[in-house]
Parts: structure tokens; C-alpha cells; sequence
């Protein structure tokens, strides 16, 4: 929008709904000071300044959410012409009327929380040296072009994974100065709350958010900017109304080149679980399997969802999320696993475990229902999954590491029961590993497949002789089915006799 007001109205046509901060700066000091009456938004949006009225740019302590703040031209803002003078006989009165532990006006309401988080909800974070309450972020792309926008909430319970591109004009100077290139910047000088609050935040509410070898800070070296996040994966347990019980954050780095106009796409997850199972999940059937339903498999006593390894948009292999295996439908995937750093530690048995954790996903399958109806109560409805790993010895190689490279899941399926109503039931499920020699120093990214192949081993009966079938054909000789009735009643030939003659006797009767 051109003219001198334009983006002042952009702002109140995108931010209508967004309050002005409280009072910025109002203190009672010798000769007064104003109160300032703002309304932000995020820097992000704002493109051009050519508003008259006066504006600046305001950060959390953090350094992460920088605010684009334009100061109204407000008629009713106050002014302390002259302070009161405060007497030690009124003293009590004033501390009564006045003394609070808030900043806040009589007639702003502070924010409410329920008690616990429910689905969707911002989580919220602490920042103990500045006793500021704030959420978790998680970056989302805006526009044609995917330019970061950090001031997007994390939903609680909400597992989802983005990506989003920033442009810096100065490399060298954002290497060092932005936030958002610095690991420390998503774990340190904050705790993450593990229910709302409405009133003090009290130490035993707060959650510690650990990083998994955490990676050093950015710095420049030859004209390019080393130690840069290129992921941050956040691990979020939760129990119920019990809220947050732990968050872990784990880091991707890359090395960005050049000064001006330089580039980096910034993938960001948030992934929520619990150690408290459900017990009962929809049925795949009743009681037989029915084709792209789940396969039901069990847990430590829990029934789960039967999954397998699913690829990010750069080809790795995703921590969290999978796909579902469906009755009926093979399945085939493949990605990447990264090794690093284990590669420098070269230990053989500890990538071993990486791999196989990596194809079975959080908790390893045990059994397997063999109806898509079956109840953990029922044992006889329940089968072990028989698992066939590889051999890890290697073969003519000194340097290397047998390693499992493919998981074939192999599914024997028959239809029981009624010819009219045939019910899908599973005979039998193997975990088919596969290994392959892998030098330390050659590969630190593995490529690895799953393939889920389903066998029907139903066999078909005969049909009854009561149905006739298409092929059938009438004998030629039309006294075919009498002579062999004949043939075959032979022993019984003076019973025949008789009852000829019980007919005769019988037409005779008649006849006259």
C-alpha cells in the first residue's frame, strides 16, 4: 500500500484482535513520565516504515519474538504533573490501596488457565531471570517464499513437523547475533510449565528442557558460519491431566557460505508420547480382518498399531512419525538413517542396536492379534511374532560391521468360516532381517527399506453336490439316471419287485 499511512492501516486491517501492551516505562519519578500506549506486531510482517507516528522494535529477554511497535497518538494518555507527597501517616493507606504484586490496571483482567492442558493448547515456558511468561514456539513458513514466522504457538498433544526458510543480508552478523541460528537459544534460560497456572509459578511446576548433545555455538571461520541449526526436534512426554513430565530437544547443524543474501531452510518438530499405553484401541474387524484396517499388535500389555519406518521431505528417516500397516496392502519404504557421531566412536554393536531400535520404532512389537476383534484377555487369540535377525559377522572385511539394511514383514493370512460370510484371520507374522557389510569410514547416512508382503493361504473347499455348477451336462441317454439306480440297488432287486406290484395292484383298483 503506498501513501504515508499505509502500513498503519495494513496494521489495524491484520491486527484488530491484538491488544496494546500494557504500559511501557510508567514510573513515578521527578517531574513525570508518559505512559506509553503501543499496538505490535511481529517484525516479520512489517516490510516498510512510513507510518508518522512514532515506532520502535521490542524483544523479549530472550531475544526471540522481536516485536514491531507503533505508538499511539492517544489523547487520553496520563501524565503525573505533579507526584504526591507521601507522608508516614499515610503511608498505610497508600500501600493498601496501591500495593500489589502486579503491574496491571484495575480494570485489565489477567489471563485464566484451565488446570490442565487440553489438545491444542499453547504450552507455556518460564524465563526465571526475568519472571516472564511465555510459549513455546514452533516456526512456520508465510507466503509464496516460506520465510520464517517464529511467533507461531507449539499445540499441546499437537505432533507435527514444518520447515521454513530465512534470508540474511549480513551473514557475518547474523552468525553470531540471531537467536534462531543458536542451539542454546531453544533450551537454555527457560523451563517448560507442566499445567497452567493462574497464580505463582512454584519450582515443582517446572520442567527442565534437556538437549541431547547439545552442539556448540555459531561462529564465523573463512567467510562461513559453523555450528548453524538446521533442525531442533523437541521430544515432549506428557501423562494425562498430569500435564508435562519431561522435554528433550535434539539438533541438526549445517555450515552456511557466503555474506550477503545467504539462505537456510530450518525444519522444526514437536512430538508428544506417553509411557501410559491405551488398553483398548478401535476394532479392525469383527471378528475377521477387513482389508485397510490397522494390524492390532501388543505391547508390554498394551494393543498398538503395527508401523514402520516413513521418510522426511530430504529423504531421512523421520524419529516420529511412521506408517501404519493396513491389512491387505504390501508395503514397501525406504530412507536414510544417520550415524553420526557414532562413526567415530566405531562401535560395531552400538550402531547394531541403532538400526534395529530404528525399525522397530518406540516399543518393540511381541504379538500379534489374529482377529482384527481380539481382546488382550483372550490368549488364544493372540500369536508371537517370530523374528529372524541377521547374521553380524562380516565377511572378508576388518573394518566392517554387519548391519540390518532391510526388515521384511512377512503376513500369512487364510478366510475361515461360512462360504457366504468368509472372516479374515492372520496364521502368522515374521520380522525377516536382512544385513549387509558397512565400512566406518565410508557411509555416515545408512539406507535402509521396510517391505510388508501379505500371502493368502486360504484354501478353498469343494462346493456341495447340492449346487449346481455352469459345467454340469445332462447325460445323453435320458434313462441314464435310472439304469444306474439300477446298477446300483441290485441287492435290493425284490424289493423293487414288490413295490411293482403294490403299484399294479394299486391302478387296477382305480381303473375299475
Amino acid at each position: 500500500m503506498r501513501g504515508p499511512g499505509g502500513v498503519w492501516v495494513l496494521l489495524l486491517l491484520l491486527l484488530a484482535s491484538v491488544p496494546a501492551l500494557s504500559p511501557a516505562g510508567a514510573s513515578r519519578r521527578s517531574g513525570g513520565s508518559r505512559s506509553a500506549n503501543k499496538v505490535c506486531v511481529e517484525k516479520s510482517l512489517i516490510f516498510r516504515s512510513n507510518t508518522p507516528y512514532s515506532t520502535d522494535i521490542v524483544s523479549d529477554p530472550g531475544g526471540r519474538d522481536p516485536l514491531f511497535c507503533v505508538q499511539l497518538d492517544d489523547s487520553k494518555l496520563n501524565y503525573f504533573q505533579q507526584p504526591q507527597d507521601i507522608k508516614e501517616s499515610d503511608f498505610v493507606e497508600f500501600l493498601e490501596k496501591y500495593g500489589r504484586h502486579s503491574f496491571l490496571a484495575p480494570s485489565q483482567v489477567q489471563p485464566s488457565f484451565s488446570a490442565f492442558y487440553r489438545a491444542g493448547d499453547p504450552i507455556l515456558i518460564y524465563f526465571d531471570s526475568s519472571s516472564v511468561l511465555s510459549m513455546l514456539r514452533q516456526p512456520v513458513k508465510m507466503g509464496a517464499s516460506g520465510l520464517c514466522v517464529d511467533g507461531n504457538p507449539a499445540g499441546f498433544l499437537d505432533s507435527k513437523s514444518t520447515s521454513c526458510t530465512r534470508i540474511f543480508v549480513n551473514l557475518s552478523k547474523s552468525c553470531m547475533t540471531d537467536p534462531a541460528l543458536d542451539a542454546a537459544s531453544y533450551y537454555r534460560d527457560f523451563t517448560v510449565l507442566k499445567v497452567p497456572i493462574n497464580d505463582a509459578v512454584m519450582q515443582s511446576m517446572k520442567v527442565n528442557v534437556s538437549a541431547v548433545s547439545p552442539p556448540g555455538a555459531p561462529h564465523m571461520k573463512d567467510n562461513t558460519c559453523i555450528n548453524v541449526v538446521s533442525e531442533v526436534i523437541y521430544e515432549i512426554e506428557y501423562s494425562g491431566t498430569s500435564g508435562i513430565q519431561s522435554v528433550s530437544v535434539q539438533f541438526k547443524v549445517s555450515n552456511i557460505s557466503g555474506n550477503s543474501r545467504s539462505s537456510l531452510q530450518q525444519h522444526f518438530t514437536v512430538h508428544f508420547w506417553t509411557r501410559i499405553l491405551s488398553h483398548m484401541l478401535p476394532r479392525s474387524g469383527n471378528p475377521g480382518y477387513i482389508t485397510g484396517a490397522p494390524l492390532l499388535i501388543a505391547n508390554s500389555g498394551a494393543v498398538q498399531h503395527m508401523s514402520i519406518l516413513r521418510s522426511e521431505s530430504d529423504g531421512s528417516c523421520s524419529q516420529f512419525l511412521r506408517h501404519t500397516v493396513q491389512f491387505g496392502r504390501n508395503m514397501r519404504t525406504g530412507c536414510k538413517i544417520s550415524l553420526y557421531p557414532i562413526l567415530e566412536d566405531s562401535n560395531c554393536s552400538y550402531m547394531q542396536q541403532k538400526l534395529y531400535k530404528a525399525f522397530w520404532g518406540v516399543n518393540r512389537a511381541e504379538d500379534f492379534a489374529v482377529t482384527g476383534s481380539a481382546h488382550l484377555t483372550q490368549a488364544e487369540e493372540w500369536m508371537t511374532i517370530l523374528i529372524q535377525n541377521c547374521s553380524v559377522q562380516a565377511v572378508n572385511c576388518t573394518s566392517c560391521c554387519m548391519v540390518p539394511m532391510t526388515l521384511e514383514i512377512q503376513i500369512l493370512w487364510t478366510k475361515v468360516g461360512l462360504l457366504s460370510n468368509p472372516q479374515a484371520q492372520i496364521l502368522g507374522v515374521r520380522h525377516f532381517y536382512q544385513c549387509h557389510p558397512l565400512k566406518f569410514l565410508n557411509m555416515s547416512m545408512v539406507p535402509v527399506t521396510t517391505v510388508v508382503t501379505f500371502t493368502d493361504m486360504t484354501d478353498w473347499p469343494e462346493p456341495p453336490r447340492g449346487q449346481p455348477q455352469m459345467h454340469w451336462k445332462l447325460p445323453f441317454d435320458i434313462f441314464f439316471p435310472f439304469r444306474m439306480a439300477l446298477n446300483v440297488e441290485r441287492s435290493y432287486r425284490g424289493d423293487l419287485a414288490e413295490y411293482l406290484l403294490l403299484i399294479l395292484v394299486i391302478a387296477s383298483i382305480f381303473c375299475f
